[in-house]
């Protein structure tokens, strides 16, 4: 019994990790998985990924990219975002962008990206990104989604980019088989005619009946005063109201809808963080053993760490650049070279460089 003991089949998870430990020493100094990330890196149980498919022009500074995401998509609810993560000149940036796309046959998702002037990735994924570029990708997030059952009347309210998380609830609903039974009123606004996204989609809603579009540019229109929105929308009190766009907009309608007991849904594409980041009043700076520091709009991060104690990798003294580069676990910091703001989520890891960046909100760091 002992000797047929010695020799019992070894227990296939064993198996498995003998041939793991052959393949990795196969592929040294690699790991079997980076040999994947190459051959296979949509496959499921590893980072989600995304291929880009088609990068297709909406306006002279906006696009939308189609993304084929990995296995391990989860799916979204129309109006719903994604993070994406692109690397632009060796550096990974995550930003956030909603969901566009209805229902699609081959399974791809879609971001309409509108080019900030001096935004890194907005202007990389807009005019330099081709297909077959891989990005990271998050799961779907987000509460700015249309209730179930549908309300019998609705108001949209969306200014520029605003219009993309609500392109895809409309893009799903009117893709049914049977078109819903409400009655929806769409206020667009943009600064002008040339620059609103999905113009002639929307008009072509509108013309079919499908929707009311009344449509306002600031060039030729003025600036729109929440005020006007009884006579734009005289039924108004008798709607679900849902708004995206900048937060002067969303501001004036909540205070608007709020005087007059109203429900209101906003979006907010300016997150409190950046919001906060334009004073330019520093921050808190957490450190991984956590400690939490005040840290100065103009100063480093690198200094301040320094001034609180902690040991901090850097070259940067001696002419050896990038040493000081460090994940950024969550926060706001600003560039002071150039005054870019970078925002990182909670677990996102983002790369920064700690001698040239400061707080610009609360911020934490591995070091």
């Amino acid at each position: 019994m002992t000797s047929t003991a010695l020799y019992a089949p070894q227990p296939r998870k064993g198996w498995r990790q003998r041939l793991r430990a052959v393949a990795d020493a196969a592929v040294t100094p690699l790991d079997l998985d980076d040999v994947l990330d190459h051959f296979h890196p949509l496959r499921g149980g590893t980072e989600l990924r995304g291929r880009v498919v088609e990068v297709r022009p909406e306006t002279a500074e906006s696009a939308t990219v189609v993304l084929k995401p990995g296995r391990d998509w989860a799916g979204h609810v129309p109006g719903q975002y994604v993070r994406v993560g692109v690397d632009v000149d060796g550096v990974r940036l995550w930003r956030t962008y909603s969901l566009t796309h209805g229902p699609r046959r081959d399974g791809c998702i879609s971001i309409t990206v509108k080019a900030i002037p001096g935004g890194v990735v907005s202007n990389h994924l807009v005019h330099r990104v081709r297909p077959g570029t891989m990005v990271q990708l998050g799961q779907a997030e987000g509460e700015f989604v249309l209730p179930d059952p549908l309300p019998a009347k609705l108001l949209l309210v969306t200014a520029g980019s605003g219009i993309t998380p609500v392109i895809g609830m409309l893009r799903n609903l009117h893709s049914r088989a049977e078109a819903p039974d409400t009655d929806i009123v769409l206020v667009h606004v943009n600064a002008s005619e040339s620059s609103a996204i999905f113009r002639d989609e929307l008009r072509a809603h509108g013309d079919a009946g499908r929707l009311r579009l009344v449509e306002r540019y600031d060039d030729r229109d003025g600036l729109l005063d929440v005020a006007a929105l009884d006579a734009l929308v005289p039924d108004l009190d008798e709607r679900l109201s849902y708004a995206c766009g900048p937060a002067g907009l969303l501001d004036a309608l909540e205070a608007h809808h709020a005087g007059r007991g109203l429900p209101l849904t906003t979006e907010r594409f300016r997150t409190p963080l950046l919001e906060a980041a334009e004073g330019g009043a520093g921050g808190t700076l957490t450190l991984s053993d956590g400690t939490t520091v005040d840290a100065a709009g103009d100063t480093p991060l690198l200094d301040v760490a320094e001034g609180a104690g902690a040991l901090m990798p850097s070259g940067c003294r001696i002419g050896v650049c990038f040493g000081c580069v460090l994940p950024l676990r969550e926060g706001v910091v600003r560039d002071l070279r150039n005054g870019e703001v970078t925002v990182a989520a909670p677990g996102d890891g983002v790369a920064i460089q700690t001698c040239i960046n400061a707080a610009a909100g609360p911020c934490t760091i591995d070091n």
